[in-house]
């Protein structure tokens, strides 16, 4: 394969004996980001791709693709992942074969594990908002006494944040919102629909507590030959400057299984992996690694590489390896405002097209009964269907989603399952449930959706209530029943933790700049290094984490210090 090419799907052949400088485990969001920090340094980077290569045609989502998902609702090869709405809006061969990628949960404790093993990971799936974390979420304990703030502060992060919010030409407005910090926008914000400005209108009016704001991030992508790839894809714009900088090999098809040490100075020196074509070993040596593979997929690596199963592996004296795995709790609300001011067209539904309700509870204060605090985020007059289909009249339709904050516990865990997968490698076992703090969080969502949508003279309903879904009713039913009250963990997408950051080896994994406190040039950089999960979309923060620790990486490898 042609380093200079991302598109090819011939995997290239890596010299076993060559030592980089850095190997990057991963090439979605924060891989790509890793790969194009590093490079662009000069140094010489490895990325390892467990999924294969794809080109641009494999985001088609047609016909074609419709029937793919029925046959693999069929054979149960993506019934978990099926569950989520995300599956039927991109190609299904973006999500992972899950015979050939199992994971295990304990008997009525689900996890809806949604995953995409292939060059661009789940960036090619990610809906493209970008939201800046704050101090409210950094230092949370510090305010409410739960679990521990992260050891860096949102001034450590703010370059970082305006880097790539410049870098990915993010679009965005500036709300001057402590809890939700204004980035560095290169483009003009999106505009409302006609109905979200009277919204926006009735919600000022009516509450001292809260503002409607534009939503922060990307807009729909439209393929030219110049661009095919969607800017926030990893192909669309970090991993495809990596490559170009020419100090970057690609290697799809390698699925990680453990890091490999050194029996003296007890130091990461490489990795191991199998071939996902013909499941042979390989191995590959670097200098430093950086995990960047999802929360779920590096703790998973990390805990193959301790001692009990590994030479030398790590010791995880602390136990706080596979420990406090978070989601964002959610609720998903549709509804009909029949007397809505009236829209030309159905505008564009999309990270940017869309709107917030940023936290507003137990900002200054505990005021509710449950810890920490949730967003909402909606649109109205973003998406329709033709008049035959739909059951209600005239008038907006409408979807409102909570998203929260879960408070990180230490039985929300991951370990090793006895199982394999389809190379051998041990599964994850994934422990997680909702806390009574999650539940009352939940009831106080309803409440306040309820609310608003009342206040605006709306009415909520079920999408059979709104559609007539004649083919896929029974499947649209069950989803609804799912997501009723609470979606399970794992169904919103942003898991994170299992490795989480902070101030010593005995209350953590990796210390302020993401390095293993047992091997100081192993970097986990993904959201498994999250101390607290904050309410806001993840990907920008997990994002800007990996640039900020490959900064102080690329510092200490020219001065020799790792």
């Amino acid at each position: 394969m042609n380093p200079a090419s991302a598109d090819s799907s011939t995997p290239q052949t890596v010299n076993p004996k060559t030592i980089y400088d850095a190997i990057v485990v991963g090439s979605g969001a924060t891989g790509g980001i890793a790969a194009k920090e590093l490079s662009q340094r000069g140094l010489k980077v490895l990325v390892l791709e467990a999924g294969r290569d794809i080109s641009p045609s494999d985001l088609a989502n047609g016909p074609k693709e419709m029937a793919k998902r029925v046959y693999n609702l069929l054979t149960k090869e993506q019934g978990v992942q099926a569950q989520h709405p995300g599956y039927w809006k991109a190609n299904p061969d973006l999500f992972t074969n899950e015979k050939q990628n199992p994971y295990s949960t304990p008997e009525g404790k689900p996890f809806t594990w949604v995953r995409g093993r292939q060059v661009g990971g789940k960036s090619l799936t990610w809906g493209g908002i970008t939201l800046r974390l704050s101090d409210y979420e950094f230092k949370a304990a510090s305010r409410d006494g739960h679990g521990m703030d992260w050891p860096i502060s949102y001034d450590d992060l703010a370059p970082y944040y305006s880097q790539l919010e410049q870098f990915l030409q993010v679009r965005g407005d500036r709300n001057n919102l402590p809890q939700l910090p204004d980035g560095d926008y290169q483009l003009p914000p999106a505009e409302l629909t006609p109905a979200e400005q009277v919204l926006k209108q009735l919600v000022e009016e009516n509450y001292d507590d809260r503002e409607l704001i534009i939503s922060r991030g990307f807009s729909l992508h439209k393929p030219t030959p110049e661009q095919p790839w969607p800017p926030s894809s990893s192909q669309g714009a970090a991993l495809k400057t990596a490559i170009d900088s020419g100090n970057v090999t690609l290697q799809s098809g390698a699925v990680v299984s453990h890091l490999i040490f050194d029996p003296e100075t007890r130091k990461a020196r490489g990795v191991a992996y199998v071939d996902r074509e013909t499941k042979q070993p390989r191995e590959v040596l670097a200098k430093t690694i950086f995990l960047c593979a999802s929360a779920i997929e590096s703790t998973r690596i990390l805990l193959h590489s301790t001692e009990q199963h590994q030479p030398h592996g790590l010791a995880n004296e602390s136990d706080c390896l596979g420990r406090y795995l978070m989601d964002h709790v959610s609720t998903t609300q549709f509804f009909h405002w029949p007397d809505s001011p009236m829209a030309e067209q159905t505008q564009e539904m999309s990270g940017s097209h869309s709107f917030f309700l940023p936290c507003f509870v137990n900002l200054e204060e505990q005021t509710e009964n449950f810890k920490r605090g949730y967003g909402l985020w909606g649109g109205v007059q973003r998406f329709d269907m033709p008049s035959l289909i739909k059951k209600v009249g005239k008038g907006a339709i409408g979807f409102l989603i909570a998203h929260g904050e879960v408070l990180p516990r230490a039985e929300n865990r991951i370990t090793l399952d006895s199982a394999t997968d389809a190379w051998g490698i041990p599964i994850p076992h994934i422990d997680c449930a909702w806390s009574d703090n999650e539940l009352n969080m939940l009831a106080h969502m309803h409440d306040q959706i309820e609310a608003l949508v009342s206040l605006a003279g709306g009415q909520c309903l079920r999408l059979n209530e709104l559609f007539h879904i004649p083919v896929l009713s029974e499947y649209v039913k069950r989803m609804e029943k799912t997501m009723s009250f609470s979606a399970p963990p794992g169904f919103y997408i942003h898991e994170v933790g299992g490795a989480r950051m902070g101030s010593s080896p005995s209350n953590s994994v990796v210390n302020s700049h993401n390095q293993l406190w047992e091997a100081p040039n192993v970097f986990v950089t993904d959201g498994a290094c999250w101390p607290s999960s904050g309410w806001q979309s993840p990907t920008l923060t997990e994002m800007a984490v990996t640039a900020r620790a490959c900064d102080f990486a690329a510092i200490a490898l020219q001065q020799g210090k790792l």
